[in-house]
């Protein structure tokens, strides 16, 4: 059993007090407003707490459940990619070798094996699928499948298994904890989801890009970003090694690197012209409307964290 750091404890407690504070306005509202619907807002918030409660509990077990956890989710974020972006009939086979990715990197993440962690699959992956369709002898689309498998397998499985590789990184907050990197990383980057979306609601007036995203703006944006930048400041040396001082430069980065996350696949969505990338978790969509921020800001913070501690 995972024995929680006192840190990371305290901020799984805050993390499930905001989500029994969004239950209970969420009732308040309810009963206040009866003529309207909170039936989406009711959804979210029963999939908040799922998602975050299968979480905590696989955190507190043990790192091994949090890296199955991860791998997971790669899993399924990997199969509804391939599920929304069209692949040639000829590329089946081709698709096996990328699923089988995801055990082999795991399995590097589980023993710690930074050097091939960080190649297996930009260098030994991205070298074998193209050799592979070579093989099955169909050319006409060829580049196309290529890149969207590469890039599928690098946004699910490579980016992705970054959150997890924190897990097993040498402890040097002990009173935070592994723990503390995960909570801090996924926190940070669902709030900067939040802060961006209430800013622009509040003074939002000028459109960063309309085409991609109407909903963006600079005002949402910026504001999002100073309000990432001063919580990460003082919450990152709770929970991580960092500083004050390269506390808030993660918290820059988390919110830039989020935002752009947010607008590169809401860009996929308009392409394929669809609404969301699945159905599968009520309220939210599917598994990469969930990540979409998450497959930018885990690399990034990851090897920002690596390089300033570790």
């Amino acid at each position: 059993m995972f024995n929680i750091p006192p840190h990371s404890f305290y901020a799984m407690l805050v993390v499930l007090g905001l989500l029994l504070t969004a239950s209970t306005s969420r009732l308040i509202l309810a009963r206040r407003k009866p003529d309207k619907d909170y039936t989406e807002l009711r959804q979210r918030i029963q999939s908040w707490w799922w998602m975050i409660g299968i979480l905590f509990v696989c955190l507190v077990i043990s790192p091994t459940a949090a890296i199955i956890l991860f791998a997971f989710i790669s899993f399924l974020a990997l199969k509804e990619f391939f599920s929304i972006v069209p692949t040639r009939q000829a590329d089946r086979r081709v698709l096996f070798w990328a699923y089988v990715s995801i055990p082999i990197q795991y399995y590097l993440v589980s023993i710690g094996w930074y050097g091939m962690f960080i190649i297996f699959i930009p260098v030994y992956v991205f070298l074998l699928l193209p050799m592979r369709m070579v093989l099955i002898g169909e050319t006409k689309g060829f580049i196309h499948s290529a890149g969207t498998i590469h890039w599928a397998v690098m946004l699910t499985v490579f980016c992705i298994s970054h959150i997890a590789y924190l897990l097993v990184l040498p402890i040097e907050n002990p009173e935070a904890g592994s723990i503390g990197l995960v909570i801090f990383l996924l926190f940070m980057t669902q709030f900067n989801d939040v802060c961006q979306y209430i800013w622009g609601k509040l003074l939002g007036k000028h459109k960063i890009i309309p085409k991609v995203s109407p909903n963006k703006t600079w005002e949402g944006f910026l504001g999002g970003v100073l309000t990432i930048a001063l919580v990460s400041g003082f919450l990152g040396p709770y929970l991580t090694p960092l500083t004050f001082r390269f506390s808030l430069l993660a918290g820059l980065l988390i919110s830039c690197s989020g935002f752009i996350g947010d607008v590169v696949i809401s860009s996929l969505k308009r392409d394929l012209e669809i609404k969301d990338s699945g159905t599968l978790i009520p309220g939210h969509g599917g598994i990469l409307d969930r990540c979409d921020s998450l497959m930018f800001t885990s690399p990034l913070f990851f090897h920002f964290l690596y390089y300033v501690n570790y």
